[in-house]
């Protein structure tokens, strides 16, 4: 096989990082406790055929695991969305019963495993601290989703425990009866206080990884985001926005479409200026901005439904993460404080 196509049938599977207090020990062994799922003769086999590299090196086999060593395993069988390898990661619970449990996602973690992206989810999680989590139809591996929200999106979100209340959520979602309300940080100041964006989205034609807005009604899906402003800081807004419908990046998209990007939102130029002038004093206390929340400014607040077991209304509330609430304050002393 020539070196090209053997590159593009690789996958990172697994990137994990040695413990700074981690004993030194032989990598087939320090595998093994980490990945379960995979037997000992494949590790080993991985190693010697260059699939499993330390610190980005081929290693031989008898390679012992320092403090600090970052391992790659990248094995020539991709593993399926289906293969979830529980993992000791804590979760921020705010609610938990027989039939649920929501949670406060931290900002950078994934929700579930897909490509580049199979370990350190919050379904990893899940898999090791809760057994049996029902799973949807055509849905598996991912025990308990319901919904979910972006890697770099923090807030709430509601796990299903038992099927009656995967059942009951799902259907409530399906309904757009969920009650969920974000706040974020966008570029400018809307001209109203309050709004209703009902414009298409679906995946751009120009690049599939971004949500693109169709107005014209041609292509994608209907979508409705109802916003209102809550604070005004001249170059930057603070605004609510509730969903009606729950398509992918919905939020994030529809503000770029009427022209107020999230601030630090990549994807959709939220991590340039965008309003306010270029000079340096200005830039750089951006630039520092952006740095204090190296993510797109987004939380998922609160979150409302009727409890399947109980048929009461039900709702939950997050304070807003250190990262925005410290941008939003130096937001407010920046404009109070300019001539």
């Amino acid at each position: 096989m020539q070196e090209e196509s053997l590159e593009e049938e690789l996958f990172e599977h697994f990137r994990i990082v040695a413990d700074p207090k981690q004993e030194i020990l032989r990598l087939d062994k320090f595998l093994m406790d980490r990945l379960p799922n995979v037997t000992r003769n494949k590790l080993q086999a991985g190693i010697k055929d260059g699939f499993i590299k330390v610190n980005d090196l081929e290693i031989k086999p008898n390679y012992k695991v320092h403090p600090g060593d970052v391992v790659i395993v990248a094995l020539p069988d991709p593993p399926k969305d289906t293969d979830i390898v529980p993992e000791d990661i804590q979760i921020n619970i705010v609610y938990e019963d027989d039939d649920l449990l929501v949670v406060n996602k931290e900002p950078g973690m994934v929700v579930h495993p897909a490509y580049q992206n199979w370990s350190g989810t919050l379904v990893n999680a899940l898999a090791y601290h809760f057994e049996n989590l029902p799973t949807m139809p055509n849905n598996d591996g991912r025990p308990g989703l319901v919904h979910r929200i972006d890697k770099d999106t923090s807030g709430l979100l509601v796990i299903a425990k038992s099927e009656k209340a995967m059942t009951s959520l799902a259907k409530q979602f399906f309904d757009h009866s969920i009650e969920r309300t974000y706040y974020a940080l966008v570029w400018g100041e809307p001209s109203d206080d309050k709004g209703t964006i009902d414009v298409n989205l679906g995946r751009s034609l120009k690049d599939r990884r971004i949500t693109a807005a169709f107005p014209d009604g041609d292509f994608g899906r209907r979508a409705v985001t109802h916003y209102e402003v809550i604070k005004r800081l001249r170059y930057v807004s603070l605004i609510k926005c509730n969903l009606e419908t729950g398509r992918t990046h919905q939020i994030r998209a529809h503000m770029k479409h009427i022209g107020h990007p999230m601030f630090n939102d990549a994807t959709y130029g939220g991590d340039k200026i965008i309003k306010g002038t270029t000079f340096t004093k200005y830039k750089q206390f951006v630039d520092n901005c952006f740095k204090i929340i190296p993510r797109q400014a987004l939380h998922a607040k609160s979150l409302g439904f009727i409890h399947p077991s109980t048929d009461k209304f039900v709702q939950f509330d997050s304070e807003l993460p250190d990262d925005l609430k410290t941008v939003i304050d130096k937001w407010e002393h920046y404009v109070n404080h300019i001539e």
